[in-house]
């Protein structure tokens, strides 16, 4: 691939990174410690087309590349990780309408998703099962015109009343991935409900909580795909998550590394800067190193999906578990450096290793990515 941006891409970072410099970074501490939802700045990042970054142009998609989606959230994480991270769930929710729904949904839905006049949520896991996301309960019954759905879906993204658009994986069939089904529930629906706001480590600046439906009816037609095609439809949207949220690892990194960078040289120890001491050199430039290492296993895993690569979800679970693990460890780092002051909310280098503590966690843990990896290495 490529080792250079193309001018388009160059524009499409910058603009990113300026949004996360003047809007995300000055207010990310605030909305972390008082748990805001800024849907006020979420809607300012629809108006510059990143509510739908990868749906076609047709009903209000930007019709741009998972590179292109990549480098935004890489960008927008320098800023606020938990709100990029959320902007990622929510671009998930709009591809999948905008690829897996009909004409009539597409024409419906797309075009308020892409400016977000409604909030998406993506309901997949649940209180018992996480890693194996085929073993969900959640039940869809026909009735009529209708589904009937029953069950709790967990650590949900926006849960609790702020998105008003939830993909919901229900079975409407068998016990086997086969008998999984996708049906869209809109806000208000009747036997919708929420349990009460998770208490988190990170991602604090946005909402989760458990969603709930208890003889929830919802119209046949919200259907997405074919009945069936849930389980589908559920794993083609993971490869470009595990990407975007590796891009965030990468975002949440550099923020650190910047911040470490200015305070060694600020800081003195006996006498000089710390940035003066070996220690403290090699220590930034393995950080520096292994940070531009994961970067191009995520441009690598991006530009796979776009090309339709045979190789695509290897190359995604390999770049997801590298950028996640190595963003931890840059963080970690980094607060090291920090010394004790990387231990005080008045140092953003804490509130970043909170955030992306979970991202080892979510979108498939890295011990699921390393069985994907394996599996397709001594499969050969």
């Amino acid at each position: 691939m490529p080792f250079d941006l193309a001018d388009e891409q160059r524009l499409i970072q910058e603009t990113a990174a300026q949004f996360a410099d003047k809007r995300l970074a000055p207010n990310a501490a605030k909305w972390d410690e008082e748990k805001i939802f800024p849907v006020d700045v979420l809607t300012e990042l629809a108006q510059l087309g990143f509510a739908a970054i990868y749906a076609r142009e047709e009903h209000g998609g930007s019709g741009l590349t998972r590179l292109d989606a990549a480098l935004i959230f890489e960008q927008l994480s320098r800023g606020c990780v938990s709100t990029a991270a959320y902007l990622s769930i929510h671009n998930m929710v709009t591809w999948m309408v905008d690829t897996y729904g009909s004409e009539e949904q597409r024409s419906k839905w797309v075009p308020e998703l892409a400016v977000m006049g409604r909030l998406g949520s993506y309901c997949l896991t649940e209180p018992g099962s996480g890693s194996d996301a085929a073993a969900l309960k959640t039940k869809a019954v026909r009735d009529g015109e209708d589904f009937i759905l029953n069950g709790t879906k967990a650590f949900i993204s926006g849960g609790g009343g702020s998105t008003e658009f939830f993909i919901v994986m229900v079975r409407t069939g068998d016990d086997s991935p086969k008998g999984i089904s996708a049906i869209v529930v809109e806000g208000g629906a009747p036997g919708l409900s929420f349990g009460a706001q998770e208490k988190k480590l990170g991602w604090n600046s946005q909402p989760t909580a458990q969603v709930i439906f208890e003889d929830c009816r919802v119209p046949a037609a919200n259907l997405l795909g074919a009945e069936g095609q849930g389980f589908k439809i559920a794993m083609s949207g993971l490869d470009g998550g595990r990407i975007n949220i590796g891009a965030c690892s990468l975002g949440g990194a550099q923020a650190a590394l910047d911040a470490t960078i200015a305070y060694v040289k600020d800081r003195e120890q006996f006498g000089q800067a710390i940035a003066k001491f070996q220690n403290t050199q090699f220590k930034i430039a393995d950080m520096a190193t292994h940070l531009d290492a994961a970067r191009l296993m995520i441009y690598r895993a991006a530009e796979s999906l776009d090309h339709k690569s045979p190789e695509a979800t290897k190359h995604a679970a390999m770049a997801k578990r590298f950028a996640t693990d190595v963003g931890w460890d840059i963080v970690d780092d980094a607060l090291q450096l920090h010394g004790g002051y990387g231990y005080l909310k008045d140092y953003p280098v804490e509130r970043i290793l909170r955030d992306l503590r979970v991202h080892r966690i979510l979108e498939g843990t890295n011990e699921v990515m390393r069985m994907i990896v394996a599996r397709d290495v001594l499969g050969r």
